[in-house]
């Protein structure tokens, strides 16, 4: 009775087309939803390491097979000097310069360090997975911060390298990803090309690349992937010199605030004396933080400033 009960309520006209139609839209209501929305913590590809300043002689257990010495906490010995657009100490050197360039207002960070491990990385919420985000303000007060910018937003995507800090989350192929190796140097590389990560400390993945040997990469007619060329606010990091790092963000999308498009930002970078440069993620999420204090007007619209939240930060800190 009861399949002939099914037999007869779908044979009457348009309900099975009704049906099949309800229950498409629900499965792609889902995937977008999980695509877009629902956060998932998701696994770690490879341990963290021991590297670069914090590698030591391994450790003993009781059994004597070898294990990885506990990295040291790293810390200035000197008292740092603070000031409203400076930080100074042993190990760290930042200054802020605002200067008005292509009808906008661009914020740029002179960074030295001492060691590679003081340029890091944080996760929203300090997990790594999809849909998983913070205002880079708020990661940026969780993980103490002296200064930050907004990442590579690599949970917005299911593709991409994720290596942060020396742990590996994520491997893909196709694009230019941005390497920092253990050394602190800045490489431009296709991500297939990426064979041996064991002496890598990040890797980076949104671009385009924007300088690599000096040489501009990208032309007039250059935008992110998929996107018009246009003028946005931006976010991009930059090496002149070994541990010598320039962190750029702009305004935009206001009426005082053209924006840059990408090889302005390239222009800009180069005249600094970047000889590698990278994009990261730009528009609503472009946002610098600095000694406590959001130094930008972050907005997506032009209506409101206010910061989007992303799934992860470059910082320099302790």
């Amino acid at each position: 009775m009861r399949r002939k009960g099914m037999i007869r309520f779908f044979s009457r006209p348009f309900r099975f087309a009704i049906c099949f139609s309800a229950a498409v839209a629900l499965l792609f209501t889902y995937a977008m939803l999980e695509t877009f929305v629902l956060p998932r913590e998701m696994d770690v590809a490879r341990p963290p390491k021991v590297s670069g300043a914090r590698r030591e002689a391994d450790a003993r257990t009781e059994d004597g097979s070898p294990q990885a010495a506990p990295a040291p906490t790293l810390s200035a010995t000197t008292v740092p000097t603070i000031s409203e657009l400076s930080y100074s100490d042993d190990n760290i050197s930042i200054t802020i310069e605002t200067v008005r360039l292509y009808g906008t207002t661009v914020h740029i960070a002179d960074v030295r360090a001492s060691s590679p491990e003081y340029i890091k990385t944080a996760f929203a919420q300090g997990k790594y997975g999809r849909n998983i985000k913070e205002t880079t303000s708020g990661i940026a007060m969780e993980n103490n911060a002296i200064l930050a910018v907004n990442g590579d937003y690599y949970g917005f995507t299911a593709d991409g390298y994720v290596l942060r800090n020396g742990t590996l989350y994520r491997t893909s192929s196709g694009a230019d990803a941005l390497v920092m190796d253990d050394d602190g140097d800045f490489h431009i590389v296709r991500e297939e090309d990426i064979a041996d990560t064991s002496s890598l400390w990040q890797v980076w993945s949104f671009g385009p690349a924007l300088i690599n040997d000096g040489a501009i990469l990208v032309d007039a007619n250059s935008e992110v992937s998929g996107r018009h060329s246009v003028s946005n606010p931006r976010t991009a990091i930059g090496q002149i010199e070994p541990l010598h790092y320039i962190f750029l963000v702009s305004e935009g999308r206001t009426g005082d605030e053209d924006g840059l498009t990408l090889l302005k930002l390239a222009q800009i970078l180069a005249s600094r004396g970047c000889i590698v440069a990278y994009n990261f993620d730009g528009g609503g999420s472009s946002a610098m933080w600095f000694n406590g204090t959001l130094v930008n007007a972050p907005t997506t619209d032009g209506k409101r400033i206010q910061e989007r939240e992303v799934s992860d930060i470059v910082y320099i800190g302790y």
